[in-house]
């Protein structure tokens, strides 16, 4: 039984990639919301062209912006998308063939992820496989953030749609860093919360082992001097991650 899809997005000042995700989506999406935390820029001034149900809502977290998300759609079937990705033909493709005759409750693809102009396939970056196509029935976003992740609800099996999910993540290096920033203390802020604590020589370890897991055991050294970059700024982040959680330590 064919069935009818909403994709959902949320946005923040993403007027530099919005149009680009909703023009993947026509065609393959028969309703569009764009669940919006005020942004300043012309994200809403793009939405209009494309006829989405645009809604400004307070962002208290990614989890719980998802969730109000799918939440706001008309349909139970649910495409859930950030801003900064859009979908490859061939995954157009499978979705719709997905929507003549779905069989499960769930569909995960796999995402590429462009940083600074070059698509990226080692440090653990590729393939990524998410989870981004369900029955809203069934599935509900969770995980501690920054990093969400949209769970079956149930021990359900979850199928695999062929194509990319495309990520446009990093425009320049300055972007990275903002990012590493801004998820730093997101996530120390949840670690804390959390019982996690922190010291001068399990931050050594921690930012030692995620060099060389991202740039040795996830072969980033095949993405050239994008990977050794990819790698050093991961472990860099993690480096910033648990300073701030030991600054929140201290200040406690």
């Amino acid at each position: 039984m064919a069935i009818s899809l909403s994709a959902v997005i949320i946005t923040f000042n993403e007027e530099r990639n919005i149009e680009r995700c909703l023009a993947s989506l026509q065609g393959v999406a028969d309703e569009i919301i764009v669940i919006d935390s005020f942004s300043k820029d012309k994200t809403a001034e793009i939405c209009a062209k494309y006829n989405v149900k645009f809604i400004e809502n307070p962002f208290e977290g990614h989890i719980q912006q998802k969730n109000f998300a799918i939440d706001q759609a008309s349909h139970d079937w649910i495409l859930s998308l950030d801003a900064d990705e859009a979908l490859t033909d061939e995954l157009k493709t499978s979705i719709l063939e997905m929507k003549a005759n779905p069989t499960l409750a769930g569909y995960r693809f796999n995402r590429l992820t462009n940083y600074c102009g070059h698509w990226v396939k080692y440090c653990g970056w590729y393939p990524d496989s998410k989870t981004r196509l369900v029955n809203r029935n069934h599935a509900r976003w969770q995980g501690v953030n920054p990093h969400d992740r949209l769970d079956m609800n149930e021990n359900q099996e979850v199928g695999f749609l062929k194509g990319d999910l495309l990520h446009y993540s990093y425009y320049t290096r300055e972007d990275h860093l903002k990012q590493i920033e801004y998820f730093g203390k997101i996530a120390s802020t949840e670690l804390y919360a959390r019982g996690g604590r922190s010291n001068w020589f399990k931050i050594g370890m921690k930012v030692i082992a995620q060099f060389f897991k991202s740039f040795i055991f996830k072969r980033g050294f095949m993405d050239g001097a994008t990977g050794f970059t990819i790698s050093r700024l991961s472990a860099y982040a993690t480096y910033r991650k648990y300073v701030m959680l030991l600054n929140l330590q201290r200040q406690k």
